[in-house]
């Protein structure tokens, strides 16, 4: 007994360290955000001196208001896209027999391998000039709405759901969109949670892209917007590192609320239930 809760304790202790180490960066990074004065070094936790200053002088030199519109518009066509597409394509991958089924599902696995810089020029040459969607939101999106990642995620979601359930709806006359919508997809919600999570961090904080096809300011996403002041705030600003601080805490805000809000529901599925026995 003694043996055992002396390993609950090492265990609660380990865990706990772990947590003090994966939340001081963020700690860290709102602290300092709101410090009047932010210096490169540990002093920079201690909360003294707190202040909005390094907020109001981002959103005096950009619209954050105009950069989280544009990002939000974004990200939400992206994470729409990513989930018809993921959906559709997954299902087909798992459960559908044709021909070149495994041609294709061989074809996702290399296009995870390619690197999304390796593909800037072209995209950017079909994108912008052949399709002239410079300084347009569908310009953004485009690039981003088939995510193979999400593809491959459902189809493995979907190959681990009992066969009988689909076999069962057929013999019943239900079409594959159906089988999909009110069979497969209540039960894959832990996998369209993941997909979104993982899905919304990547538009969210992305720079090259959006940088590359938006040169009106009122068209650039968040990250976008931040970088060009940031790169332009020294002698204009107070606390260069506090408002540096300041810009990396509106990025990462619906980050991390958006993981608070849905990871409860990542490991819940409902797989087994619609199978007796």
């Amino acid at each position: 007994m003694r043996a055992t809760a002396g390993s609950k304790a090492v265990r609660y202790l380990l865990l706990s360290l772990g947590a003090v180490a994966f939340l001081f960066p963020f700690y860290y990074m709102v602290v300092g955000s709101l410090r009047s004065k932010t210096v490169g070094d540990l002093s920079a936790a201690v909360p003294s001196g707190l202040t909005g200053a390094n907020y109001t002088a981002i959103n005096g030199a950009i619209s954050v208001g105009r950069s989280l519109l544009n990002s939000g518009i974004m990200t939400v066509g992206v994470l729409v896209c990513t989930l018809v597409f993921g959906v559709l394509a997954g299902y087909g991958l798992a459960v559908l027999r044709f021909r070149g089924k495994g041609a294709v599902f061989g074809a996702l696995l290399l296009v995870q391998m390619i690197p999304f810089q390796l593909l800037t020029l072209p995209l950017y040459v079909l994108v912008v000039r052949d399709y002239g969607l410079g300084d347009n939101y569908l310009g953004m999106i485009l690039p981003f709405a088939i995510n193979s990642t999400a593809v491959f995620l459902f189809r493995q979601f979907f190959l681990q759901m009992p066969a009988s359930l689909f076999e069962a709806a057929r013999i019943d006359g239900a079409s594959e969109l159906r089988i999909l919508w009110t069979i497969a997809l209540p039960m894959a919600r832990p996998a369209v949670l993941t997909a979104l999570l993982l899905t919304f961090i990547g538009p969210w904080n992305e720079f090259l892209w959006p940088f590359l096809v938006t040169k009106n300011a009122d068209m650039q996403p968040l990250a976008v917007s931040l970088a060009s002041f940031l790169s332009n705030m020294q002698g204009t600003v107070a606390n260069p590192a506090g408002a540096l601080l300041a810009g990396a805490v509106v990025l990462a805000v619906p980050a991390v609320v958006l993981f608070l809000l849905f990871q409860r529901h990542f490991t819940s599925t409902d797989i087994d239930s619609g199978v007796k026995g």
